[in-house]
């Protein structure tokens, strides 16, 4: 796979780069204006959201601080493990920041729910979750999201931050991944 092109590994494209960009807009303006006069930080989980990160903070218009996690439940396979590891966590406390949790997307709820339940241990404002994708056919536990672009089938999506293997991350759309691929 080394250096090959990615489009021939994509079955369909199910959100254009032309409807994530759009819904990005729409997202940052109502960021915006919920957390206008307020402490926002952004908290990015790498790797797979830091596409969407780095689009939806320059549509918000109002001051905004980020800090970034890792997390992971995958490993290199295309189902949760069921077990949460932090990988890499924040640099800042949170005491008097108004959280906005950037994900790529909302599948088992296995992740976030873990991650909401330990940043409210140190005590921020609140928590809000902002997700580009939510898969809720997939979802083992309940988990409320405040922003949510798109939501999509269960399938294996690649693409704009999400991958498979660490490839396919630079695709500017979103794409389901043919089965012959991940199924190898």
């Amino acid at each position: 796979m080394r250096g090959e092109a990615v489009e021939g590994d994509v079955r369909k494209t199910l959100v254009t780069a032309q409807d994530i960009q759009a819904k990005v807009k729409e997202m940052g303006a109502r960021i915006s204006a919920d957390y206008k006069g307020k402490n926002l930080l952004l908290v990015s989980v790498l790797k797979g959201a830091i596409v969407f990160l780095a689009d939806l903070m320059r549509e918000i218009t109002i001051h905004v601080e980020v800090d970034f996690m890792a997390v992971s439940s995958y490993g290199r396979g295309t189902q949760t493990s069921g077990v949460v590891k932090i990988i890499k966590d924040l640099d800042a406390p949170l005491e008097g920041y108004d959280v906005l949790i950037v994900e790529d997307i909302l599948d088992s709820g296995m992740t976030l729910s873990y991650l909401v339940n330990v940043l409210k241990q140190r005590n921020p404002n609140s928590i809000k979750i902002a997700t580009l994708l939510d898969k809720p056919s997939r979802r083992m536990l309940e988990v409320r999201v405040d922003y949510c672009g798109f939501v999509v089938p269960a399938e294996f999506v690649v693409g704009y931050g999400l991958d498979y293997c660490e490839k396919y991350r630079n695709l500017p759309y979103i794409g389901v991944l043919k089965a012959e691929i991940y199924k190898k």
